[in-house]
């Protein structure tokens, strides 16, 4: 089994050289909203999906990461000392 892990801030720093303060401002949304979708809290809508995708310049695929459900738990261990 495996989850979607969206990378909005790897693939923006490596596309564009923005932080996500950067690409709030770039997207014309609030800053909260940008570092809810890339710390997982919310997702964005289709909408904002096209948006992000077209100012970052890159496709949609790109911007999601394949995460086993056996990876996830033992990052999880890794990280919970």
């Amino acid at each position: 089994m495996s989850t979607l892990k969206i990378r909005i801030k790897e693939v923006a720093r490596k596309k564009k050289g923005w932080s996500l303060y950067r690409l709030a401002k770039e997207l014309g949304l609030p800053q909260q909203t940008v570092y809810s979708w890339a710390n997982g809290r919310t997702q964005p809508s289709y909408e904002n999906m096209d948006r992000l995708c077209e100012s970052i310049g890159c496709a949609v695929g790109e911007l999601f990461e394949a995460e086993t459900l056996i990876q996830k738990n033992l990052n999880m261990a890794v990280n919970s000392d």
